[in-house]
């Protein structure tokens, strides 16, 4: 089935709209209610108070587009319902600061939420396994497999979304280009529900970009970052390719590489210091690339090339093209490897500073002879 015009782009627009002009009003009211991003830690990269509602604005932008556009779709209401309680608890949890183990807890009861309403990963089961180990019950078996699978899913990428919103528009910017991308392998083999609901993720992640990058007015909060990674993890189960298991974990999981290699790092990271795997600290991917030298703009630049790349790599893999993508995995390894093997000790030694001064002192010395 072929998508017209107005499937394709209207959720896209609609949803850029409406989160853009709910923005400012985001950021009025952010300090009236107490949604504010205080930096108290050398963790964080902004030295003022900052407004960290603007989960709102996007969640709006989103919910209308979808309401506009999807309503109607199977398995939407139930994904909009969940993406509603996800959003509920990223707000609290701006508001009050509540505890990593708490927040877990309200991932995995929004993400059986959303299972128990029948949005969920079904796997072909083998006939063998399930009689060996279910006693002639492989329904219940199946059921088991099919809901840790996908409350796994689901909570990992709303994680690893959340954990990568570390600076100015990098979250918005990656969940955005994620999204897109996700939206083209569905346009491609003519899934039209998926990519509408995909178009209407990135035009609210669009809509909230300009106030988000750097310097940044408003922040996401853990409202809307939790809200965009839970709404491409549910909304890619409702399948770019639905019946092939595999694909549909594949393809988002390629999509969302980089986010996923950050949040794998994180864990192997503070799990080998003996540190909770919550435990927050400045070494994410991002923080590596700020300490070689870049800004905050060009560090983000960079991770949205990167994870361009890595969409490219999930298109040209649902086509079947496999020996491009491992080419280009290659050269998203080598740009990865590279900043993560920086010591940071990149900027000039010692020795090149005096040499530096010493030639800085002659041009100084020259120009004032000519005047």
């Amino acid at each position: 089935m072929t998508a017209t015009s107005i499937q394709v782009w209207g959720p896209l627009i609609v949803a850029a709209l409406v989160t853009a002009a709910m923005t400012p009003l985001a950021v009025y009211f952010a300090p009236k209610i107490g949604a504010m991003d205080i930096p108290k830690d050398n963790r964080r990269v902004h030295n003022k108070p900052m407004p960290r509602f603007g989960g709102s604005a996007i969640y709006i932008g989103m919910m209308v587009s979808l309401a506009v556009f999807t309503l109607h779709g199977r398995g939407v209401i139930p994904i909009m319902i969940g993406c509603t309680l996800i959003y509920a608890l990223g707000l609290i949890d701006d508001l009050t600061e509540m505890k990593p183990i708490v927040k877990l807890i309200g991932q995995i009861v929004v993400a059986t939420v959303v299972f128990a309403m029948g949005v969920k990963i079904t796997f072909v089961k083998i006939t063998f396994i399930e009689l060996l180990f279910t006693s002639g019950h492989p329904l219940l078996f199946g059921n088991v497999i099919d809901y840790l699978c996908t409350v796994l899913w689901l909570v990992a990428i709303t994680n690893a979304v959340n954990l990568i919103d570390g600076l100015d528009g990098l979250a918005a910017g990656i969940a955005a280009i994620s999204a897109l991308c996700i939206a083209y392998v569905a346009y491609i083999h003519g899934y039209v529900l998926p990519t509408m609901l995909m178009m209407a993720v990135a035009g609210s992640a669009l809509g909230f970009l300009p106030y988000n990058f750097h310097p940044a007015k408003i922040f996401m909060g853990d409202g809307g970052s939790q809200l965009l990674g839970f709404a491409i993890a549910a909304f890619s189960v409702q399948g770019t390719v639905k019946g092939a298991t595999i694909m549909v974990v594949l393809l988002p999981s390629l999509v969302l590489g980089l986010p996923i290699f950050d949040t794998i790092m994180a864990i192997i990271r503070r799990t080998s210091r003996h540190q909770s795997i919550s435990t927050a600290d400045k070494e994410h991917l991002h923080h590596k690339i700020m300490k070689a030298g870049f800004g905050q703009r060009r560090a983000v630049l960079l991770m949205y090339s990167l994870s361009g790349i890595m969409g490219t790599v999930a298109v040209l893999f649902s086509r079947g093209l496999y020996v491009e993508c491992i080419g280009l995995l290659a050269i998203a390894a080598m740009i990865v490897g590279v900043i993560l093997t920086d010591t940071g000790k990149n900027n000039i030694s010692l020795k090149g500073r005096r040499i530096l001064k010493e030639d800085l002192g002659d041009e100084v010395k020259k120009r004032r002879r000519r005047h």
